[in-house]
């Protein structure tokens, strides 16, 4: 399981400090971001704390100054000294906001992808019901591997992360049924075209490269998928995004946090 270096819990109504709950399997939404470097930096973080407004609206969780209270619990928890690489996670019921942080775990090259039947919740939302999901990861190496959700033999996104299928330098993702993180949609942005298809289990062999994105892994490249023998062909697209990645990181801003 991860280990948190920071773990509180404030009370919605009047940001009240409670005893800390990760609120994992309540009704909520949570965001993950990749904080870094000193001073800090957070990547997408304009996106994140976009979606992750949106998303409780939909999930019935509303306060006037909901945006302003999540900013300055992010302010009040971070050091200004620090070099972090770390994952900064702000999770929301009706009641209880949570902030939380762990060390970012950097995905190695021979990455593996353990297929399992489950289908997240309303998966077009960043839900809090993930704990299935947690205990398949919480007996894996996470540097290593991943679980990919399969449902009806399609696979979707994995446990962490957005999924890009490659054939022949043409980029594949789901039609729907997943999340789209905010990793993903900049590469959204920098990738001519991504088409739309349903991925079942039975074509993933016709696949020259399955590539991760998000948050906690960036980018990261499947090398093999053991429960169907499939390979990866070559790092051709991996390395064009690996390149758009690092760009992103580069042009990343200093957040404001300490103005």
């Amino acid at each position: 399981m991860a280990t948190y270096l920071l773990k509180k819990s404030y009370q919605l109504k009047d940001l009240r400090e409670i005893k800390f709950k990760d609120l994992w399997g309540d009704h909520g939404i949570f965001t993950t971001m990749w904080i870094f470097n000193k001073p800090a930096k957070i990547l997408f973080f304009d996106s994140h704390i976009s979606n992750l407004i949106k998303s409780l609206k939909i999930y019935g969780i509303k306060k006037k100054s909901l945006k302003k209270d999540i900013l300055n619990l992010i302010n009040k928890n971070l050091i200004k000294n620090k070099k972090y690489n770390h994952l900064l996670r702000v999770a929301l019921n009706k009641k209880i906001i949570s902030i939380s942080l762990r060390k970012r775990i950097k995905p190695k090259l021979n990455f593996d992808l353990k297929l399992v039947n489950l289908k997240r919740e309303k998966p077009q939302y960043k839900n809090l019901k993930y704990k299935k999901i947690l205990s398949y990861l919480s007996k894996m190496d996470n540097s290593r591997s991943d679980i990919g959700l399969v449902s009806n033999k399609k696979i979707f996104e994995t446990g962490t992360s957005n999924l890009l299928f490659v054939k022949d330098k043409k980029f594949f993702t789901p039609k729907k049924n997943y999340y789209q993180g905010n990793t993903f949609k900049y590469f959204k942005t920098k990738i001519k075209r991504i088409i739309k298809k349903d991925i079942f289990i039975k074509e993933l062999n016709t696949y020259d490269e399955i590539i991760l994105i998000g948050s906690g892994k960036g980018v990261a490249s499947v090398k093999t998928i053991k429960d169907i023998n499939w390979k990866r062909k070559n790092l051709n697209q991996f390395n064009i995004l690996s390149n758009y990645y690092n760009s992103a990181i580069k042009n990343c801003n200093l957040y404001k946090f300490y103005q």
